[in-house]
């Protein structure tokens, strides 16, 4: 009797705590072209809250701030669980995670996030920017599953180009959204809300500085992001940061190409993740690594990534690394992806004062379409620039910074068909300084409308074996 007893008691704690997935992840993990540490998905415990049991209303109009904050509590309270958003539209300030806790949005449920500006204002005033829509920091065992729908309202807090929007669309915005133009009407800022909510700084541009992510992990271990999808947000969309254990599955996330800062999915200084099945259009880079600044005991900014089976369309970069690697990028994998319409397919950037060394990435299996620009490209001279500062003069650099030069280098890339770029592979390091080496290209194909290399050969060593560069003449005279 007290086998079966205690044999019955360890099949309910089994069932209170399981994997937020029940996907085998280590299938992605097969012959890698590198060993790496492989990624797997938080345990959250078998407990469910529904907001609105806990005073959630979503008609698009109730601010549910606080019924999320409460639920999380009553999770926490119960050694987490799952906060499950219904069917509806859920206006809401920002949310913060806590350790084991599922924030579960069913199929039609919209969490949209208020226009009002003054609810994301840090309130320690530790954070020189707003705080992001979605939170952790110090945390274990985070997710956001489900098939709802998570809107940033970023029109909100956007800057936009005049050169990047069409008359109707400028108009909509000043009529929609308020703001005011700038730099002789090159520029437009979501300023003096349409809406009626008040400004959080002194000018447009002070404001603009404020934006921030929607969903930002921060120091985490153990996180989940799937099935969501991820749209319109302030700045950057998915932002884990100095964060290890990472997998996103098959979200999607999306904003308008113009977005300033859209980027989708970006993985800074984090250990090992994985991205998969997942799908993006955005307004900055696609998929990208980056690495703001070097650690005690880790050495590496960003170390045992596997990303496959995704699709970019429209992006700055479709994988991307950099601006900033500075703590380096060691043990990356990138296969079985596809771009279309991206303006650059595989995507190297960073310069002085950003920069860090690369080793062993390894790029197979890549299809690309309709690249408006380089269908591969090196470049070590990136400087970071806010909106409206377009012709200003390259920054003086320190001494200090001249010591961060970006190092490209042990990258292998292969089996990469390209139908349609403006320039097949283009290259460049800084003279005299050792930038980009050690690159190796294999067995690809590249139909390109203007230019095959672009290659300076002073400052970057490639080596290129079996690379086809076809030049598309029916289409060279309208490329890109």
């Amino acid at each position: 009797m007290r086998r079966l007893l205690k044999s019955a008691l360890t099949v309910l704690l089994l069932a209170a705590t399981a994997p937020a997935t029940a996907n085998d992840y280590s299938k992605y993990y097969q012959n890698l072209p590198v060993q790496m540490v492989q990624a797997t998905p938080p345990v959250i415990p078998a407990n469910t809250v529904n907001i609105k049991d806990c005073g959630g209303v979503g008609d698009g109009v109730t601010l549910n701030t606080e019924a999320f904050s409460k639920a999380i509590s009553q999770l926490t309270k119960m050694g987490g669980g799952r906060l499950i958003v219904p069917m509806g539209v859920w206006l809401s300030g920002p949310i913060q995670l806590k350790d084991n806790i599922d924030l579960h949005l069913e199929k039609n449920a919209i969490l949209y996030f208020s226009p009002d500006k003054r609810l994301f204002l840090d309130k320690e005033g530790k954070s020189t920017r707003c705080d992001p829509a979605i939170r952790a920091s110090n945390r274990k065992n985070i997710a956001i599953t489900g098939e709802g729908i998570i809107d940033g309202n970023g029109q909100q807090w956007r800057p936009v180009k005049r050169s990047k929007v069409s008359d109707v669309e400028w108009k909509a915005f000043k009529e929609n959204v308020g703001g005011v133009e700038t730099n002789g009407g090159q520029l437009w800022y979501p300023w003096n809300s349409a809406a009626g909510y008040p400004n959080i700084a002194g000018t447009p541009e002070e404001q603009e500085k404020y934006r921030a992510d929607l969903i930002r992990f921060t120091n985490c271990q153990n996180i989940l992001i799937q099935g969501v999808t991820v749209q319109n947000s302030p700045r950057f969309h998915v932002h884990p940061c100095n964060s290890t254990n990472i997998i996103i599955d098959g979200i999607t996330v999306r904003c308008p190409w113009n977005a300033q800062n859209g980027d989708a999915i970006d993985l800074s200084d984090c250990h090992r993740a994985l991205i998969v099945n997942s799908t993006v259009d955005a307004g900055d880079d696609g998929l990208c690594m980056k690495s703001g600044k070097e650690k005690k005991g880790s050495p590496w900014g960003c170390e045992d990534i596997l990303i496959e089976n995704n699709t970019v369309y429209r992006a700055h970069g479709g994988f991307v690394i950099g601006s900033e690697s500075i703590g380096g990028m060691r043990r990356i994998v990138v296969r079985n992806n596809r771009f279309a319409g991206t303006d650059i397919g595989l995507r190297f950037k960073s310069g002085i004062g950003r920069g860090g060394r690369t080793e062993k990435i390894y790029i197979s299996d890549i299809v690309m379409t309709d690249i408006a620009n380089e269908a591969i490209g090196f470049q070590c001279d990136y400087v970071n620039r806010p909106a409206g500062s377009d012709g200003m003069p390259a920054p003086a650099f320190t001494e200090e910074q001249k010591k961060l030069t970006p190092h490209f280098q042990d990258i292998h890339i292969s089996n990469v068909t390209c139908r349609g770029a403006k320039t097949a592979i283009s290259a460049a390091g800084i003279e005299g300084l050792d930038c980009v080496s050690d690159i190796h290209i294999d067995n690809s194909t590249f139909v390109y409308n203007k230019t095959g290399e672009d290659i300076n050969r002073n400052t970057a060593r490639l080596t290129l074996t079996d690379v086809r560069l076809i030049e598309n003449k029916a289409e060279s005279g309208n490329s890109k």
